[in-house]
């Protein structure tokens, strides 16, 4: 049987969001999706307008019905709006060893979802037994009353949230350095999770006797800030976390899930549906074997198509050829690593898979137009 994992949330009737979409992530990854919606919440809609919260005993009972029934192996607690609610909503999860709080306290355009007493509810009932509480910056200012401006910032904030009992946190959306979003693991996970360290990870101390933590940032800023996208990521840690993964693990593979299916994934709004298919699952293969491979030919036999049909595709859906779309990937990789590691340019080469220094030298030079140790000395 597969794994159960409930989301308690909204629902959004447009599908990019709220239960819906976390119904999609988490089947996507091969686990069983179990919902109790707790208001229905139209797009973009800012409180009390337009918003509408099912009546506590209502929530509750959906909550108790299934935990009895179904016994998740995860739970994940998204958009909750009513205090009753959120203070009743601590008794009937904290049976369960893997409890995700992300509370979504903005939404992506950066207008407040919830009332100030619920923020209060959730700080006070549910960041004390979240295993890991997932806030954006700016949903962490309101919480805590503060200003992030800095990565120090972040480290701060984490740590109050660890302190108040949040066993691991993530705060995501630092637009503070130009060109990236960052985000932030705390504390500083040792070991580093299992299968490697991920991608665009750094780790991170401040402070003395600081645990520190782990920053990781891209520079697909539109991507990863897009409507829906934190709702997936955590959605997808729910899941990892309830089929066996570590809180470290977890994020590490649900980070990949989301890097390569929703964040560089075309729109599905397009007409032709095959193209999109193929197209998103390109990416897909992109993202999990760019460290092996980089012709074209291996992926399109990966797809069961020619190279001159994947460049169709292509070209269709983002007017690019496909050898560009793995250049441009590759150089997402090679420029995080150079900003956020202190690998060697032979050792960057050498994990994203050219046969050489020289090689990697000439790739990154010929799409930048300067070399790798250049493009380090002016960040």
């Amino acid at each position: 049987m597969k794994t159960p994992i409930l989301s308690i949330s909204g629902s959004d009737s447009t599908g990019q969001s709220g239960i819906q979409a976390d119904l999609r992530t988490i089947t996507a990854l091969g686990a069983y999706a179990v919902t109790a919606v707790t208001c229905i919440a139209p797009i973009h809609a800012s409180p009390p307008v337009g918003r509408f919260s099912l009546p506590s005993g209502v929530v509750l009972g959906q909550v108790a019905s299934i935990i009895g029934t179904v016994h998740p192996k995860a739970i994940k607690v998204g958009l909750v709006s009513d205090v009753e609610t959120i203070r009743s909503l601590r008794n009937e999860i904290i049976a369960c060893s893997r409890i995700v709080i992300a509370p979504g306290i903005f939404d992506a355009d950066g207008k407040q979802m919830i009332d100030d007493a619920a923020v209060d509810a959730i700080a006070r009932f549910l960041v004390p037994e979240a295993t890991l509480l997932m806030l954006r910056c700016k949903d962490a200012e309101k919480m805590l009353d503060t200003r992030i401006q800095t990565d120090e910032d972040m480290l701060k904030a984490a740590r109050r949230l660890n302190e108040m009992g949040a066993e691991w946190v993530v705060l995501r959306g630092g637009r503070h350095t130009k060109g990236r979003v960052t985000a932030l693991l705390s504390p500083l996970p040792r070991p580093l999770p299992r299968g490697g360290e991920p991608r665009g990870w750094k780790p991170s101390t401040s402070g003395e006797g600081s645990e520190g933590g782990c920053f990781f940032t891209s520079y697909n800023t539109d991507g990863w800030l897009r409507h829906g996208v934190a709702g997936a990521l955590s959605a997808a840690i729910t899941a990892r976390l309830g089929m066996g993964d570590d809180v470290p693990t977890a994020i590490r593979n649900a980070h990949d899930f989301i890097h390569s299916q929703v964040v560089y994934a075309s729109d599905s709004g397009e007409k032709n549906r095959r193209a999109i298919d193929l197209y998103n699952a390109f990416v897909s293969l992109v993202a999990g074997h760019y460290r092996v491979a980089h012709d074209v030919s291996f992926y399109a036999e990966k797809l069961c198509i020619t190279t001159r049909y994947l460049s169709q595709v292509t070209d269709r859906i983002v007017g690019k050829p496909p050898k560009q779309i793995i250049a441009d990937y590759l150089m997402s990789e090679a420029k995080s690593f150079l900003a956020t590691t202190r690998l060697s340019v032979q050792e960057i080469a050498d994990r994203m898979g050219f046969s050489s220094q020289a090689l990697f030298c000439r790739f990154f030079r010929n799409q930048a137009g300067t070399s790798p140790s250049e493009y380090r000395s002016q960040l």
